[in-house]
Parts: structure tokens; C-alpha cells; sequence
């Protein structure tokens, strides 16, 4: 018989405040065009992108993020020292060690909590919101902050047709708290590794070199490949977090998918079939793709808008390089 004493947490966990912080630099197609052969029109029928933010030197990440989720833990009516744990999902802090995390959670007061970072792509917020749940119901912690966070524009080609209007800079943030009765429903979540050189970084670190600056690395995609995979296989696997929450599409007020791309966001509503009164988040419109901030960052906008409202239903879905992918269904702080 186990000597250990089980684990006390809290019955359920649910999303309490939300933050975001977008560069003050708002970037224009007219200015993607001076580096690739395109135009504004075919941007935006093949993307939806009119805008997107760029940071500037002092917008690190460190420095976006603490602006992100000192908006959430005030919007959770809580204070930095309760955070228990903090956990970050970027793929653009370019330290290997140590985790960018840490270095948040001391700036923003937060005392001695637990702090890493994951590397999770798109999917990233997913990821973290899954993993604070656990942490939260396991009794690790009583309050977790979950970052997403991305300086894409320090990983973009500007000289790729492909990719070049693609990406955005920016930090959203949720603050995840015990909660009564269920509000993060069962994530469906999982990863394709044999489609891993879809999304990819195009120089390893190891074998880039500063005196060879044309070798920086950059993210690069099979565009075809991808808009495929995410509409025909993301579909599906955001009508298995329906069900696993036993919520049907007409239960749902908001859908809140990756910001990657408008039409991937348009065809993905029309194959799960999602009735008219359901809010769709279309940030990437003025965001660009933030790769793991990009929900978060929807998420603050329609609220903050007036769009969603505090207690909607929300279907959330991450999906990106590795191939990753995390899907839930959310109550709204």
C-alpha cells in the first residue's frame, strides 16, 4: 500500500483575465512590398492580412510579456504573489537557457513560482492552458500564468514570397484559477511528426554563423500542404473537443482558432457547420500570425471589443510546425 498522500487540488480549473500586448509599430502591406514581388490585393485574398505589428528593440519578448500579463492578473482580481507557476510558449526567445519564464516571473512580483518555457509552435497556448489545468487540479498550484509570446519578425524572410506577410509580434495571457464547475473542458491534442518539415526553420542554429548574416534563420512552410492539413485534419479534431465537452455547435458563442490565416479560419467554420450566431475571431486581419500568442491576443481583442462577453462558450484550437496541434472548449473569463 502507497505511503504517499494523494494530491489535493482544486475540482476544476478556469480561465480568470486575460491580457495582450501588441507592438506599437503597425506594419502595412505597401511595406512587405517593397522587399517581394506581390501586392496588396493578392495578400489579402490569399491571407486576409491588411496589417500586422512589428516590435521594436525595447518590445522584447520579456517586455511584452510583462505588459501582457500584468493586464491579466489584474483582470483576474488577483495579485503577482498568488501565482503559483508560470509557463511560457514562444519559439522566438532565442536563449536556449535560461527559460525566458523566470525572468518574467521575478519582474512581474510574482515570488518563487514554478517557470519554464515550451516549445509548442502555434499550438503553444493550448499546450500551457492544458498544462496549467493539471497543475491547478493536481494542487501544484493555485493560480497559473500562461503566456504566449512571439517576435516572429526577428524569424521572417522578407525576401520570401511565401512567407514574408505571413508574420506579426505580440503577447497575450491568461491567468488559470480553481474554479466550482468544469470551465477547460478535455483538450484533443496530439502531433504528425511525419509532416514535421512542412513548417520548418530553415538554418539550425548550429549551423548559422555571423558572418554569414544571409544564413540567419527564418520560418519557411509549404503553404498548399499546410492550408490542406489545417482545414480538411484541424476540422476534425475541433469536432473531437466538441465532443469530448459534450457541447454542440449551436451551444457554441465563440470560435477562436489559430490566426494563421482568413481562409483557413472561413473554411474551417463552414465544414464544422457552426450557426451564424457563433462569434468568429478574425484578428489576423490587423495581427498577422503570432504563432502562440495569436489566440490569446483574440481572445483580449473580442472581449475587450465587446464581441464575446464574460461566461461565453468558446471553442479554442492551436495548430502549427511540428506538426502540433491542441484543442478545447472554454468558458470566458
Amino acid at each position: 500500500m502507497s505511503k504517499i498522500k494523494p494530491s489535493q487540488g482544486a475540482a476544476y480549473a478556469r480561465i480568470m483575465g486575460v491580457g495582450g500586448y501588441r507592438p506599437t509599430r503597425v506594419v502595412p502591406n505597401e511595406v512587405i512590398l517593397e522587399t517581394i514581388d506581390s501586392s496588396d490585393e493578392w495578400i489579402r485574398s490569399r491571407s486576409g492580412i491588411a496589417t500586422r505589428h512589428w516590435a521594436s528593440e525595447e518590445e522584447t519578448v520579456a517586455a511584452m510579456s510583462i505588459e501582457a500579463s500584468g493586464k491579466a492578473i489584474a483582470d483576474a482580481g488577483i495579485t503577482p504573489e498568488q501565482i503559483g507557476a508560470v509557463i511560457v510558449s514562444t519559439v522566438s526567445h532565442f536563449k536556449q537557457t535560461p527559460a525566458i519564464a523566470t525572468e518574467i516571473a521575478h519582474k512581474i512580483g510574482a515570488g518563487k513560482p514554478a517557470a519554464f518555457d515550451i516549445s509548442a509552435g502555434c499550438a503553444g497556448f493550448g499546450y500551457g492552458l492544458t498544462l496549467a489545468k493539471g497543475l491547478i487540479v493536481e494542487g501544484s498550484a493555485e493560480y497559473v500564468l500562461v503566456i504566449g509570446v512571439e517576435r516572429l519578425s526577428d524569424l521572417t524572410d522578407l525576401h520570401d514570397r511565401a512567407t514574408a506577410f505571413l508574420f506579426g509580434d505580440g503577447a497575450g495571457a491568461v491567468v488559470v484559477g480553481p474554479s466550482t464547475a468544469p470551465a477547460i473542458g478535455p483538450t484533443v491534442w496530439g502531433s504528425e511528426g511525419d509532416k514535421s518539415e512542412t513548417i520548418k526553420q530553415t538554418v539550425a542554429w548550429d549551423e548559422f554563423h555571423a558572418d554569414r548574416p544571409e544564413k540567419f534563420p527564418a520560418i519557411t512552410q509549404e503553404g498548399q500542404a499546410v492550408f490542406r492539413w489545417a482545414v480538411f485534419e484541424m476540422a476534425k479534431v475541433a469536432q473531437q473537443a466538441l465532443d469530448a465537452a459534450g457541447i454542440a455547435p449551436e451551444d457554441l458563442d465563440v470560435f477562436i482558432p489559430h490566426q494563421a490565416n482568413m481562409r483557413i479560419i472561413d473554411s474551417m467554420v463552414k465544414t464544422l457547420k457552426l450557426p451564424e450566431h457563433v462569434t468568429v475571431a478574425r484578428d489576423v486581419e490587423t495581427t498577422g500570425n503570432t504563432s502562440a500568442a495569436s489566440i490569446p491576443l483574440a481572445m483580449e481583442r473580442l472581449l475587450a471589443t465587446g464581441q464575446a462577453k464574460s461566461g461565453d462558450t468558446a471553442l479554442v484550437i492551436g495548430f502549427g510546425a511540428g506538426l502540433v496541434y491542441a484543442a478545447t472548449v472554454v468558458t470566458l473569463p
